[in-house]
């Protein structure tokens, strides 16, 4: 469906750009200090961008999300002329606008297909983002291995995310917002801070698996770097796995993913920190993609389902991006306290806030 096309396009760029990286630095002649410096520019354009695309989108949320994907694959094209550090940060940070804009506009659109066809959507549609980054990264590392220099990689990504977007005109989504809306602004921002903050810690977890596991193995696993390289794919696949289980089990209450999540998340990122060896460490990497999985679209799917306005998913997506945002401060600034090995097993606890969320969680139809 053109929603799980969108989302995989998306992730195709992120899945490469990973690849692309260690090109980017070695074309651009940049230190490690510049390229970080740069990639910092991606959230700091992303933020402003969601709060102005949850504004916007609203109620026209087809055509917000078939020019936000336009957007995005101008700017993804932008990337390839950068020739130093500083224009690899203008680019990055339109990158970071328009992927910012496009992650609103998405979930927007989702959960508005959701109420209008009655089918369970979130599970599905973020299902897609892990297999295309998961399937895009060895493609990237292929192209590069035929000759393919970075501009014409970024290219080739563009015209695919622009092509993707033609898809949305088989979209069937109404105009306009509801009637009526989910309740007064206060009561709804109220519930997408709790909801989003859940999420962030979902995210803080996610991001540190896919920043910091491979460095985990390779320097306290002893692992090589090919078996190293294969722990993101390996949480990315139990994540999917994970959503993909959760659809096929419509009848799972929230709280019972929440309870699932918070146990099977937090123990497996310990095991994973903790663990005696790079298998031991590989399998709580997968535990955790497993257990988590399916929350981050689940509470999207409650935030659409509550709110019609689509006020609490905007809410819920903006508040939970802040997870990537605080993700590398924190592990970094844990790693020179405890070593990575105990900053990675002291994200368990951020399991504890779901596991708490489960006792309050009204079981519903």
């Amino acid at each position: 469906m053109p929603l799980i096309a969108v989302c995989a396009a998306w992730a195709v760029f992120w899945g490469s750009w990973s690849a692309l990286l260690p090109a980017v630095k070695l074309e651009l002649g940049l230190t490690a200090g510049e390229l970080g410096l740069a990639l910092s520019a991606v959230p700091v354009g992303a933020l402003p961008a969601m709060t102005l695309a949850g504004r916007l989108a609203r109620g026209r949320e087809r055509g917000a999300l078939a020019t936000t994907m336009i957007l995005f694959a101008l700017a993804v094209a932008a990337i390839g002329p950068a020739g130093d550090a500083w224009q690899l940060a203008l680019a990055l940070l339109l990158v970071g606008a328009a992927s910012g804009a496009l992650d609103i506009t998405l979930n927007l659109a989702t959960g508005r297909a959701e109420r209008e066809s009655g089918r369970r959507l979130f599970q599905p549609v973020h299902a897609a983002f892990p297999v295309a980054v998961i399937a895009a990264a060895p493609l990237t590392g292929l192209a590069r291995s035929y000759g393919l220099g970075v501009p014409t990689v970024l290219l080739i990504i563009a015209l695919i995310v622009a092509a993707t977007s033609l898809t949305l005109l088989a979209l069937p989504l109404g105009r306009g917002l509801p009637e009526r809306g989910g309740g007064d602004g206060r009561r709804l921002w109220g519930a997408a801070v709790v909801l989003g903050v859940l999420a962030a810690c979902v995210l803080i977890i996610e991001n540190s698996v896919e920043q910091w596991s491979v460095l985990l193995l390779e320097e306290h696993r002893g692992a090589t770097p090919l078996v190293a390289s294969a722990a993101p794919a390996v949480y990315m696949a139990a994540l999917t796995a994970g959503r993909l289980v959760a659809q096929a089990l419509p009848r799972t209450p929230l709280n019972v993913l929440f309870l699932v999540a918070g146990l099977g998340g937090g123990a497996g990122i310990a095991l994973a920190g903790l663990g005696a060896g790079a298998l031991v460490s590989l399998a709580g990497f997968g535990l955790t993609g497993l257990a988590l999985g399916p929350v981050v679209p689940a509470l999207l799917s409650r935030a659409a389902a509550d709110d019609p306005s689509g006020t609490m998913v905007w809410g819920v997506s903006t508040i939970s991006y802040t997870g990537f945002v605080v993700s590398p401060l924190l592990v970094a600034g844990l790693s020179g306290w405890l070593g990575l090995p105990v900053a990675l097993a002291a994200l368990g606890l951020l399991g504890l806030p779901l596991v708490a969320r489960a006792a309050f969680e009204r079981p519903r139809a």
